[in-house]
């Protein structure tokens, strides 16, 4: 699958399937390839799906430059020129929610629908993780550790105690996927400077937002405050379910179809 060429950098890219565009945008640290087996067969039989890498991530470039949610929301618009996709289904998980969010404020008409799990408006009066997880999100780490770490912070306890092996693949998967340390560094930087709150109401387009209650990450309380900003939101809470969600199983995958299934519109990308 093809490198492209937009703006200041070559993004990395993948489209499979045929139907309605629907996006897929990874957080923060986060190649494609983390989540590309669990969403390919899932949503290619109903939906282009369009997969890609972040700049500063996978084999995207990283330039060791300022990045903010509003750039890296522009980039996906000159993806999507570039594979001649005029609007789309649009779905980001915590830093990919925010891109997401940026995206849809400044590009109203291309989108669908929205999609936005797992992440914050930012801002002052977003809801920061406990102290603890914060200190231990800024200390330098260990390439070998850090899957380690964000899999100790995004899952739930009792989960990664019954699946060990799972949650070993997970990690394995992770460490060779994670962005080098400069585009984490730069990507970080970019969620601690995003801000959309008061932006929000401009938001017209139908949106689902989907949380897990048992998130160390990003709490609860940010996607409560999102759909409460977001005229018409659909908000579902997802018990006992951690930052990835990986608690909730299909639940999320079936609680997306249906949105989109309902959100359906005439004519081409």
């Amino acid at each position: 699958m093809p490198k492209t060429k937009v703006g200041d950098i070559n993004m990395y890219y993948e489209v499979h399937g045929k139907g309605e565009p629907l996006v897929m945008v990874t957080g923060a640290g986060a190649s494609m390839d983390m989540g590309a087996p669990a969403i390919i067969p899932v949503y290619s039989p109903e939906y282009q799906v369009v997969l890609f890498d972040n700049r500063g991530a996978g084999k995207s470039d990283a330039p060791d430059i300022p990045y903010t949610t509003g750039m890296m929301a522009d980039d996906l618009a000159g993806l999507l020129d570039v594979i001649g996709i005029k609007s789309a289904h649009i779905c980001g998980t915590s830093m990919g929610g925010m891109i997401t969010q940026q995206f849809a404020l400044r590009y109203p008409k291309r989108v669908r629908s929205l999609i936005l799990q797992s992440t914050y408006c930012g801002g002052p009066n977003s809801i920061l993780p406990e102290e603890t997880i914060r200190l231990s999100m800024g200390l330098k780490i260990a390439p070998g550790e850090l899957a380690r770490r964000i899999i100790e912070i995004s899952i739930t306890p009792e989960f990664k105690e019954k699946n060990p092996v799972l949650i070993q693949q997970i990690i394995s998967v992770m460490n060779t996927a994670l962005a080098p340390s400069v585009g984490m560094m730069r990507q970080g930087q970019a969620v601690k400077s995003h801000n959309t709150y008061k932006q929000l109401p401009k938001i017209k387009t139908p949106t689902l937002v989907i949380h897990g209650d048992a998130d160390r990450t990003l709490p609860v309380e940010n996607s409560r405050i999102i759909a409460s900003r977001i005229p018409g939101a659909d908000l579902v809470i997802l018990e006992n379910a951690g930052h990835l969600l990986i608690e909730a199983g299909d639940e999320p995958n079936r609680i997306i179809l249906d949105f989109l299934r309902r959100h359906r519109k005439s004519g081409k990308g």
